[in-house]
């Protein structure tokens, strides 16, 4: 059977499946890129991250067993799999329901435990542009399944968040799992922080017996199309800026853009050193790559910015590469 438990944020979730589950011996296999903050949570360990490609559709199963069998030729058998199925941070890609299948099929065949972060699933919104006003109303949020929906035998630990839909500083996030591992993730939280804020489950326990299932639903509707309105807007001012020097993929679900620059094979020096001299925020691709490789990528999210902050950043950065150019 599975069970549910409340954490103080799906990273504190994914803190402690991490050490549940991975050594310093172990081969752990994540999406490339994929989110620097589990990086920063495996690293330590010192266990060997290996990178699965990922396209606009997510993490790529023909990468994903082509790596399996040349791990298996060293002798190597790696146990965990992570990804990032929506909306993913850095690449903004979100990987359809096909796919989450032959995923799930690969980890049946070799054994593997999926960890499912999913903390932007409440905003995927799909690649068309955002409703006319009139046609707000009848909008429909486009569905999609979870991995953990998909899994019938008991290998899929799933981790939400309710930050990107109620309020980042509730800090309250919840693991959805294999009772066995979900048994032991309370007992570390007995052991450590002993349990996320009763003040902060409480507003949000009151909060969704207020608004109901159908209350629910039309809050992250809202939230949805709140996104989907700042992606058009983000999207149309880079298509005026940047075509001639990046290319990108439209994303349907999240916050991120992942431009990938032309004629620039290492972004690290040009955003670290020049683009904060610009007053320009983005974050050079190596940041999210499993072996800190050089890349030719950079990550710019449109969560808070407003239309003329984007527009301000976007002429900044375009400026910076003509003068590379």
């Amino acid at each position: 059977g599975w069970s549910m438990c409340v954490q103080t944020g799906s990273q504190e979730g994914i803190a402690k499946a991490v050490d549940m589950l991975i050594g310093p011996e172990d081969t752990v296999l994540v999406d490339d890129p994929t989110y620097a903050g589990t990086l920063a949570l495996m690293r330590p360990i010192g266990c060997n991250l290996v990178g699965i490609k990922c396209d606009a559709g997510g993490m790529i199963p023909t990468e994903l067993e082509t790596r399996l069998q040349e791990l298996k030729g060293q002798g190597i058998r790696p146990r965990v799999l992570y990804t990032v199925p929506t909306g993913q941070n850095p690449s903004g890609c979100t990987a359809p329901d096909q796919r989450k299948e032959e995923l799930y099929k690969i980890a049946c065949e070799w054994d593997l435990l999926i960890l499912e972060d999913d903390p932007y699933r409440f905003l995927y919104y799909g690649t068309e542009e955002h409703p006319r006003e009139e046609d707000i109303k009848t909008w429909k949020r486009p569905t999609s399944r979870s991995l953990f929906s998909m899994d019938t035998q008991g290998r899929v630990m799933r981790f939400d968040s309710f930050s990107k839909i109620l309020s980042s500083g509730l800090r309250l996030g919840f693991v959805t799992g294999p009772t066995p591992l979900i048994d032991r993730i309370n007992l570390h939280t007995q052991a450590s922080n002993l349990h996320p804020s009763g003040l902060s489950q409480a507003v949000c326990a009151k909060l969704l017996r207020h608004w109901g299932p159908e209350g629910w639903e039309n809050h992250v509707k809202r939230v949805a199309l709140y996104y989907m309105k700042r992606r058009d807007t983000f999207q149309a001012l880079a298509r005026k800026y940047l075509s001639e020097y990046a290319e990108w993929t439209t994303p349907s679900a999240g916050m991120f853009v992942w431009f990938k620059l032309h004629g620039i094979s290492d972004t690290q020096e040009l955003i670290q050193k020049k683009a904060m001299n610009a007053n320009v925020i983005l974050l050079p691709g190596q940041a999210f790559s499993p072996s800190n490789s050089k890349s030719e990528y950079v990550r710019a999210a449109f969560s808070t910015a407003s239309k003329a902050d984007m527009e301000e950043a976007l002429a900044r950065f375009q400026k910076l590469l003509a003068a590379k150019a």
